[in-house]
């Protein structure tokens, strides 16, 4: 027992102090976010209080009130840190792969599967949906490199279906914000052992960067490709 509470106490001063640092970064982008919130918990709870008061239960009314605006504020916030979050990271090279890497589970995500000079970028992400194919970078460049991993894949894993990503706010192109829902969104035609036999098959094949450290998260401006490296 006494250790069981000594690691829920150690846990919450964790779990607060990474909810302060969100809020202080969030608020870096959205100067509001700390006013809508408050008033989205004032205004539920407000609601509900009233309407014990009408029915004659504020006690009761007045605890679910608390619980529902407490949701909420919880609801509003998380919506409002990731919308700042995906501002921050859009147009930073690798934005996108710190989006993949983030996906949930069934998906495995690796970064920088061909490369460029340019820091075009073509990340691969596999699961149920088969293979996806993300591109980040500038939309004329990196069409052949997506192109040239496509034809690749298709070689490799000649019974999994492969798509193909072009992240941007183009026409025909998916904007960061929506990257993660649109690879949720695919039709799931695979199943587990499926997904495990091409992520093998994949692995067994080896990428391009698979010998560099590389950073989690959007990569350095200043990263270059090496020079011995040939773009895929």
């Amino acid at each position: 027992m006494a250790r069981k509470e000594n690691a829920d106490s150690t846990a919450n001063p964790g779990r607060l102090k990474q909810i302060a640092l969100t809020y202080k970064m969030t608020r870096k982008a959205d100067s509001k976010v700390g006013l809508v919130v408050a008033a989205v918990g004032i205004v539920t709870f407000g609601v509900f209080l009233a309407l014990g008061f009408w029915i004659d239960h504020p006690f009761y009314l007045g605890i679910l009130g608390f619980l529902l605006a407490f949701l909420a504020m919880a609801i509003v916030f998380g919506r409002r840190a990731e919308r700042a979050a995906f501002g921050q990271m859009e147009g930073q090279p690798g934005a996108a792969a710190a989006v993949l890497q983030n996906i949930g589970r069934g998906w495995t995500t690796t970064p920088a599967v061909a490369m460029n000079r340019s820091q075009d970028v073509v990340h691969r992400a596999v699961g149920k949906a088969g293979i996806v194919l993300v591109a980040e970078g500038n939309p004329n460049r990196v069409k052949s490199l997506l192109a040239a991993e496509k034809k690749k894949m298709a070689r490799i894993v000649v019974d999994v279906p492969v798509h193909d990503v072009m992240v941007g706010d183009g026409e025909g192109q998916v904007p960061l914000k929506k990257l993660r829902t649109t690879l949720l969104k695919l039709p799931r035609v695979l199943a587990g052992p499926q997904v495990t036999a091409a992520n093998d098959r994949l692995r067994a094949m080896g990428d391009l960067m698979s010998n560099m450290p590389l950073p989690k998260g959007p990569m350095p401006k200043g990263m270059r490709m090496p020079r011995g490296g040939k773009a895929r």
